[in-house]
């Protein structure tokens, strides 16, 4: 198949001068023509813009100088190498157009090699910026790809280790996003959950209790209540996580490769602190990662609406009454309010997903 001939967009009020240029381009590259600027606009932005704009300055109604300005201003538009081919010959017209965005200045009358030369210039530079962007979006898709299956492969380690939480980790997932998707709406939080962030808490979300890899079996998986000793090893699971996490940052010489980790491990070290400084490692208040306060709900509604060999699931009004107002355990002083207040206004989004990953027994 053909390669696509480049398109050029010649701008120009007077005949004489797009028969010229026209005769000297149209053999090698396509060419399209308009003779005012709002027609350039409109053959600019359509859904085949072109690859050059050979801009005249001096027309009726519109100035190639408005032109060029509505074309920078368009993001559409905006990175469209423009040449002005005008009489103009002052340094001060030049360096108007340069600042406006042009890339460059042809003066009539034409010189056909130099036009010729400059066009062919202008529209190499824009090819190997195009390919270059095609590049730089190719592995960067690579490196999310490659950052997403290291997260799944570590999620399913701690399924594996774990495995009397069965579909427990893809709901708090769901749960984490539901929160946080609620609090960005907020002015507070907007800046905090920006694209890249929401999809990492996500996707990091299944790792808060990968360092349970740590745990003795008949700790982790003791049918009865564990010894207060007991209990103290257990919870040395978020040290354990933290730290294995850590680990795999560090061997990533990258920082922006690694980068991506980073929920994972405030995911893994925090989501059993207590906003009132009563958790794992007395963390209080916003010392405690936004992230490992959004988790901290997810993780307890979850275990209260789950059946565990040492107790029956509660109902979802159960566990709501109980992180709400409390049982002497789960407090509601445990919780940022802010992320408290929120999952009470998600009820029935919890309680969906709930249903929609139970654990089948």
């Amino acid at each position: 198949m053909a390669e696509r001939k480049q398109k050029i967009l010649i701008v120009d009020d007077t005949p004489e001068n797009i028969t010229i240029l026209m005769e000297l381009l149209c053999d090698e590259y396509a060419v399209v023509v308009a003779s005012n600027g709002q027609r350039a606009l409109q053959l600019a932005g359509s859904e085949s813009p072109p690859d050059l704009i050979l801009l005249d300055i001096m027309m009726p109604g519109m100035s190639g100088y408005e032109v060029c300005s509505k074309l920078k201003e368009n993001p559409y538009t905006a990175d469209i190498p423009v040449v002005f081919v005008t009489g103009l010959s002052d340094e001060s017209d030049e360096q108007r157009g340069l600042d406006l965005g042009a890339v460059d200045f042809i003066l009539k009358p034409f010189s056909p090699s130099l036009v010729r030369a400059r066009v062919r210039n202008h529209l190499e530079l824009k090819k190997h910026r195009d390919n270059l962007e095609l590049i730089v979006e190719e592995r960067t898709r690579e490196l999310i790809l490659t950052q997403d299956a290291t997260i799944v492969g570590l999620g399913i380690l701690a399924e594996y280790r774990d495995v009397e939480t069965g579909l427990h980790l893809r709901r708090t997932q769901h749960y984490v996003r539901l929160i946080a998707e609620k609090l960005k709406e907020q002015p507070s939080y907007s800046g905090y959950f920006n694209t890249l962030n929401m999809r990492l808490l996500f996707n990091s979300a299944p790792l808060h209790d990968i360092g349970k890899v740590g745990v003795p079996d008949r700790i982790l998986l003791k049918p009865i209540k564990l010894t207060a000793d007991e209990f103290e090893t257990m919870k040395l699971h978020t040290i354990f996580g933290r730290d294995v996490i850590s680990r795999i940052e560090g061997n990533m010489h990258d920082n922006s490769a690694s980068a991506f980790l980073r929920f994972a491990e405030e995911l893994a070290h925090t989501h059993h602190e207590h906003w009132n400084g009563t958790g794992y490692h007395g963390m209080k208040g916003e010392e405690i990662p936004i992230s490992g306060r959004l988790m901290a709900i997810a993780d307890i509604y979850d275990a209260l609406t789950s059946s565990r060999i040492y107790k029956p699931a509660y109902s979802h009004e159960e566990a709501v009454k109980i992180i709400t107002e409390g049982d002497g355990r789960t407090m509601p002083e445990h919780f940022d309010p802010v992320v408290l207040q929120a999952f009470v206004g998600l009820g029935e989004e919890f309680c969906r997903i709930s249903e929609s990953y139970r654990d089948v027994t």
